[in-house]
């Protein structure tokens, strides 16, 4: 077998069907080098005993300790019966519990003195920390099966016990039998390091890395391993990025400067505000960009409010002066006809070129979704094609193939991580040559991911508010510890909606009954709800919406905004809410970017632990957006020990976008640093931290750009070109390209 294949081999040949295929669906590992590169997440050391006292609640964690105590008890009249055994490790304490036929086995094992490890995820019951139905295996010869527990003893005696991150349907420890399997194949690793760029830096092979990260003897190996492979991980991602840019700038495209007293300048000339300072620079560097005769590919990242779609609109301007024509994708339809509303507002007159009472200088700006009438549309499509209209916002009905354009000169993306990379690219394939790239985002990215994710883009940051605009006062009110504070929270709403001002409540889920999760659980399900806290569905819109209009709001105006709801109607709520006429608005995350109401001062989040640090900032943005200050409240039944009660505490605490932002990577698992649902395809980030390897990075990025430089199509260096084959396939390269 060749060295290629042998890593591509598919883990049902080694492993058998049934562990492949739980590897396969629930952590995504499909080869032999998907295992291989499958790290360890953490060492126990011989002999040591596990901290019981710092678990982190709702993780799957695995724990080595001894029983100190193991009772059955009964429930429901002696017809439930239930093992609780108590765990020690000498600091701390954990409770186990097992339930109904599934307290025989582990009655019989689990004695005390007995010690063995222990997998499950962890729980909250009675304010007590426990483990439901956790697997375990013994680790002393006392074991029913004594030649597996004399194999789980030897490897626990004699090395550093890899703890590999693992799921319910398999345990680390599996995992590890697993890696055994495959490890053989390890010595057929292809070394992607240039040679001289290893021994310049002193690395270990990747064989050597690979088998030391996996059964290290000393922590020495470890650290070796470690330093070996995110070296790898930073050097292939930053080769992929330095040859995208290398493309790009053999790429043509037309270079589009605004004429002088053109459009730009008439709009610049009745703008009732001066542009900040940010703004300015900013806009300095887009028109630099789209001056050059290579595309523009540029990330402008502004905080929530600061003003991007001002510094957008200019640049288009500057396009349709230029002679060329500009689109602005958006993700949602509530979004596009938002930004459709704001941007002919903003332009007045302009904004109605070739019509009655239309200035001489405008344009016409078209609003292109999928939900529009033929005749309204057919008109776009017209507008679009003859070059009649200068600028088109709309959601991905602009990407279909019947949209032609004139002349495509800008492409402006909002949000770009709701887009998949099939979609940027076949709207910038709509242009005679490459139009420029200018992708708006609100989420900040600190400067390590934007050298990882955003490598191939220019990036300006927007980190200035408009004049006007007013603080966010941001509290978490635990409903569950405190619920007269929930009360006091419906009273701020209404006290705002007294003063003239309007409010959202956003809630997680929508509520009708495909979504309900609630329904059908069987009896065991239920018991072990029952003793894990309760798992309640997500609260919902309809619900929510409904107990507010008969309870603490009633005699307010409340309406409901969500996703399945048809397009007319959704527009039909928004205007309303926009114009005054809906008190309340109950929403989905359907309202989360972009929607630009400035009477509207305060926010309640239902269940706000179950959203993340930064969609939680890009909410809570929607309000404060005039000259009353806003109110963000973050209502969370979650544990008040628990990391979810540390997030919301954390987004409460600053309105700081690029510290939540940090503080949003260092809760996620570094894994999941370039996120799935932005790529469609696994990360292939497992011990770089894009945190803490920031002089990895920087280091890996310079070398990769002396590489590409050197050797761009890489013909010298096959075994780099396969790993690059192997880790960025192309739907990943195509990602990094669009960032």
């Amino acid at each position: 077998m060749d060295r290629v294949s042998a890593f591509e081999e598919p883990l049902k040949k080694l492993l058998g069907g049934p562990t492949a295929k739980v590897m396969a669906e629930h952590l995504d590992l499909h080869t032999v080098g998907d295992l291989l590169h499958h790290y360890p997440r953490r060492y126990e050391e011989r002999g040591r005993l596990t901290a019981l006292t710092d678990l982190p609640l709702d993780e799957h964690v695995t724990v080595v300790a001894q029983v100190a105590d193991a009772r059955v008890l009964t429930f429901n009249g002696g017809r439930g019966k239930r093992l609780e055994v108590t765990l020690t490790d000498g600091h701390g304490r954990l409770q186990l519990v097992f339930f109904g036929h599934g307290v025989h086995k582990p009655h019989k094992d689990l004695l005390p003195g007995r010690r063995a490890m222990f997998a499950g995820k962890v729980s909250v019951f009675n304010r007590k920390m426990q483990l439901a139905h956790p697997t375990y295996q013994l680790l002393d010869a006392a074991s029913t099966d004594d030649a597996e527990a004399t194999e789980a003893v030897d490897a626990f005696a004699g090395k550093l016990l890899p703890i590999y991150p693992a799921c319910k349907q398999l345990d680390s420890w599996r995992i590890a039998k697993a890696v055994d399997a495959v490890l053989p194949s390890a010595r057929d690793a292809v070394d992607p390091l240039p040679e001289a760029l290893r021994e310049g830096r002193g690395f270990t092979s990747l064989p050597e890395a690979l088998l030391k990260i996996h059964r290290p003897a000393t922590k020495a190996d470890v650290a070796a391993a470690r330093d070996r492979l995110k070296w790898d991980e930073a050097f292939v991602l930053q080769v992929a990025l330095a040859r995208r840019r290398y493309a790009d700038t053999q790429l043509p495209a037309v270079a589009r400067r605004p004429a002088p007293d053109g459009l730009l300048d008439a709009f610049d000339a009745k703008l009732p505000f001066t542009l900040t300072d940010g703004q300015q620079k900013v806009s300095k560097e887009i028109f630099d960009g789209l001056a050059t005769e290579h595309p523009m590919h540029r990330l402008l990242q502004g905080e929530v409010g600061s003003g991007k779609t001002m510094v957008a609109l200019r640049a288009m301007l500057a396009v349709v002066d230029a002679g060329g024509q500009a689109a602005m994708l958006a993700p949602t339809e509530v979004l596009a006809q938002q930004h459709h509303r704001s941007i002919t507002e903003m332009m007045g007159e302009l904004a109605e070129g070739g019509m009655l009472g239309g200035s001489d200088l405008g344009t016409k700006v078209v609003l292109l979704t999928g939900s529009m009438g033929t005749a309204a549309r057919r008109q776009a499509l017209l507008d679009l094609v003859t070059g009649e209209a200068g600028i088109v916002i709309g959601t991905h009905a602009l990407i279909e193939d019947k949209v032609k354009f004139h002349d495509l000169g800008l492409v402006v993306v909002d949000e770009q991580h709701r887009f998949g990379v099939e979609q940027r690219d076949a709207l910038r394939s709509k242009g005679k040559q490459p139009p420029h790239l200018l992708v708006m985002t609100a989420t900040p990215i600190p400067r390590t991911v934007a050298m990882t994710v955003f490598g191939d883009l220019e990036t300006s940051v927007l980190d200035q508010l408009p004049a006007g605009r007013s603080p966010i006062a941001s509290h978490v009110v635990p409903a569950k510890d405190k619920p007269h504070f929930l009360s006091r929270a419906w009273e701020r709403v209404r006290e705002e909606v007294e003063n003239g001002h309007q409010a959202y409540v956003v809630c997680p889920r929508i509520g009708d009954d495909e979504d309900d999760p609630g329904k059908k659980k069987g009896k065991k399900a239920a018991e072990e709800e029952a003793a894990t806290a309760d798992k309640r569905p997500p609260l919902a819109v309809l619900e929510i919406a409904e107990q507010l209009a008969k309870g603490p709001l009633h005699g307010l105006r409340v309406e409901v905004l969500h996703g399945r709801m048809q397009p007319d109607d959704k527009d039909d709520v928004m205007r309303r809410f926009a114009s005054g006429d809906v008190d309340v608005l109950v929403a989905t995350t359907v309202i989360e970017v972009g929607v630009n109401v400035p009477n509207a001062t305060a926010m309640v989040i239902m269940d706000a632990d179950r959203f993340g640090v930064s969609q939680l900032h890009q909410l809570r943005g929607r309000v404060g957006r005039g000259s009353a200050p806003g109110l963000c409240l973050l209502v969370t039944e979650a544990h008040e020990a628990s990391p979810a009660r540390a997030r919301l505490s954390a987004v409460a605490a600053t309105l700081d976008g690029f510290e939540l932002s940090r503080i949003d990577l260092e809760q996620r698992r570094e894994g999941d640093v370039l996120g799935q649902a932005q790529s469609g395809v696994r990360s292939s980030l497992r011990v770089l931290s894009v945190i803490d390897d920031e002089e990895v990075i920087a280091a890996a990025r310079q070398e990769a750009v002396a590489v590409v430089a050197a050797d761009p199509e890489l013909t010298h260096l096959p075994e780099l070109r396969t790993a690059l084959d192997a880790l960025l396939d192309k739907e990943r390269e195509e990602y990094l390209d669009k960032g």
